[in-house]
């Protein structure tokens, strides 16, 4: 049995997976936040929040570095921790400064900051010569104006320091530029609480379908578990509306993406971490969007179990305690899976979502969740805006996202104007 310090988390899926491979691996866990409230959303079953059950709950200023280090020194002398893990990407570098101060595994504090910082990702990527857009770090909208004409529209307009997509957008001309820098500037903080940088990444828009990359790396290896695909919509915004794992990819892409993810992985120093790296395949070869050095979102880990057995968020338990992870391939009797979210394109009050209770018991299901009524809903420009989602796999090989979408035609959100 292990000790691990767990600091914060996101409140989604993942804060439910995190710790409940801790348990099915029969460790305990010390949870660490500045604010106990952020999780106090009941489970799904009427339950305390399993971030909830730790063994300590400790109160902290995670949000100040400099103020939690000697704190977190003090704690790991009475508790003695085991290893340093988080799921949510504003304390990925934290998490790393913090396993190297207590001389626990982990990735490098250096590596975790040019990984969750984009412009600082964009740099090294360009040194090591890994391919990704063309891109400018601009301090301000007047900066970007100019950049932009140097680049040419279409572009897309980024946060330096925000996870979701948050107000990532597509501009095609110099006025919806404008809009977007003026947006960002406009929210200087965080969903944390954390001061922002103010610096705009601007990039080349990459055209072609978008993958990502899931991988384990340990001690300098790269380990790919596999390609999964996504859907986009809610143009200008970038919004997750689905995924399906394994992508249906041509021998060539699959080599392409995947070998472009670890090039990605090793340039910025990543190790003994799990990531999750993605990839648009243009017409000129693959291309970075990003580089993830955490578990995917959006219940993709759930996907990656369904079809090959392989528990990411128990991988990156194993990684944070030094240990081998268990990447065996299992069969599960499935070809592929797929998730689609309900994806509000207009604001009000949910009323009601039709059809989901019809499509529960529905063949190849796994899992249907769908937000409660009453909940005050914005039409959707990042991937925080869900209504719910569907999940479904396929037995013969790779129709699950087909499965998927034939399942959502039948789910409809009723929502009351506001």
């Amino acid at each position: 049995m292990a000790h691990l310090l767990v600091v914060e988390s996101w409140v989604g899926s993942m804060s439910r997976l995190l710790p409940r491979a801790l348990a099915e691996a029969g460790h305990h866990f010390t949870f660490l936040t500045r604010d106990l409230h952020h999780y106090l959303r009941p489970a799904p079953e009427g339950t305390a929040h399993p971030l909830l059950t730790a063994r300590n709950v400790v109160t902290a200023p995670t949000n100040d570095v400099e103020a939690l280090l000697p704190q977190v020194e003090r704690l790991h002398g009475a508790l003695g921790f085991d290893g340093v893990i988080t799921s949510c990407d504003y304390y990925l570098p934290t998490s790393a400064r913090i396993a190297a101060l207590l001389g626990l595994p982990g990735p490098s504090p250096e590596s975790m900051e040019n990984a969750c910082r984009k412009d600082a990702t964009r740099r090294v990527l360009a040194a090591a010569g890994v391919p990704g857009p063309r891109f400018a770090v601009c301090a301000d909208g007047a900066e970007a104006a100019v950049a932009a004409r140097d680049i040419g529209y279409p572009l897309v307009v980024k946060p330096v320091d925000l996870c979701a997509g948050m107000f990532v957008r597509r501009v095609d001309g110099a006025e919806q530029l404008a809009a977007a820098c003026e947006a960002l500037a406009g929210f200087p903080r965080n969903a944390r609480g954390q001061r922002r940088a103010p610096h705009i990444l601007l990039e080349e828009f990459l055209d072609g379908p978008e993958v990502s990359v899931e991988t384990v790396t340990r001690r300098g290896v790269a380990h790919v578990v596999g390609v999964t695909d996504k859907s986009i919509g809610g143009a200008p915004a970038f919004v997750e509306t689905g995924h399906m794992f394994p992508a249906a990819l041509t021998p060539d892409d699959l080599a392409a993406a995947t070998r472009t993810a670890v090039d990605a992985g090793a340039a910025l120093g990543l190790d003994d971490v799990v990531a999750h790296t993605e990839i648009k395949l243009t017409a000129d070869g693959p291309r970075v969007v990003e580089v993830n050095p955490r578990p995917a979102g959006n219940r993709i880990t759930e996907l990656v179990r369904h079809v090959t057995g392989i528990d990411l968020a128990a991988a990156c338990v194993d990684v944070a305690l030094g240990r081998e992870p268990d990447l065996r391939r299992r069969d599960t009797g499935l070809g592929s899976a797929a998730i689609g979210f309900l994806v509000p394109g207009t604001a009000g009050t949910l009323a009601s979502v039709e059809g989901a209770d019809g499509v529960r018991g529905a063949d190849g299901v796994l899992e249907v969740q769908v937000a409660e009524a009453g909940r005050t809903v914005e039409a959707a420009d990042s991937n925080n805006a869900y209504l719910g989602h569907i999940m479904a796999g396929d037995a013969a090989g790779l129709g699950a996202r087909a499965r998927v979408e034939t399942l959502l035609a039948d789910v409809r959100p009723l929502l009351v104007r506001s």
